[in-house]
């Protein structure tokens, strides 16, 4: 907690969460929601990342208030869509995924959108979309397999992970870098600066070093 100001993470993203403390942000707890992701039909890649990241911010703020021991609090929630034009690539859970997604991308541009979903204490809602431009090399079939046999596209959207061994893949880079790890770091501080989160109170050393770690709010099946 910093100044007094609880935040809400709706994720349980590692890399999210290393993200926001890149910038000096230590959620207060954790609000992970498992919604539908599927595309409604007709549906653009942009509209998709925003209205997962809002259904998401929806569901932490429901559970957030019906828990006592946090109540009133700030609720980030994001969701990152990996498009080639308006097809969206999903989040590789096998090989066969990633590979399909690998072979897709090769020697081709493609789009990261993560759209980011902030509701204040008062109840305000703020969103941002952020649209970041990724081409990568064209990649020989023993980058693609030895890609695949590192594991490291497990659950990522697009069957990558630009932190990763990925960036070897990456010819050119358009917007921002954190928006394709996961959450769009400028835009994701001015919504909360811009809210009255103290994002600052968190650049004082030693602050996240003494920060305790975020706890899990209870989903509402579990808390009913």
């Amino acid at each position: 907690m910093t100044d007094g100001q609880t935040l809400v993470l709706a994720s349980g993203s590692p890399r999210r969460l290393a993200l926001l403390e890149q910038i000096g942000v230590v959620p207060d707890h954790l609000a992970p929601s498992d919604v539908d992701e599927t595309p409604a039909e007709g549906e653009s890649p942009h509209a998709l990342a925003q209205r997962l990241a809002r259904m998401k911010a929806d569901d932490a703020y429901e559970r957030a208030r019906a828990d006592k021991e946090v109540g009133t609090a700030y609720i980030l929630a994001a969701d990152t869509v990996v498009a080639v034009g308006r097809r969206v690539l999903p989040k590789a859970e096998s090989l066969s995924d990633a590979e399909e997604c690998l072979d897709l991308l090769s020697g081709r541009g493609h789009r990261v959108y993560t759209g980011v979903t902030l509701i204040s204490p008062r109840g305000k809602l703020r969103q941002k979309t952020v649209e970041t431009r990724v081409r990568f090399k064209r990649l020989s079939r023993q980058e693609t397999e030895a890609y695949l046999a590192s594991g490291e596209w497990k659950g990522k959207a697009g069957g990558y992970a630009i932190q990763g061994i990925a960036a070897a893949f990456v010819a050119k880079l358009v917007g921002s870098y954190s928006n394709v790890v996961g959450l769009p770091l400028f835009e994701t501080a001015a919504l909360l600066t811009g809210e009255g989160y103290p994002v600052l109170g968190g650049w004082t050393p030693g602050t996240r070093e003494t920060s305790a770690a975020p706890t899990e709010i209870a989903s509402k099946d579990a808390a009913g």
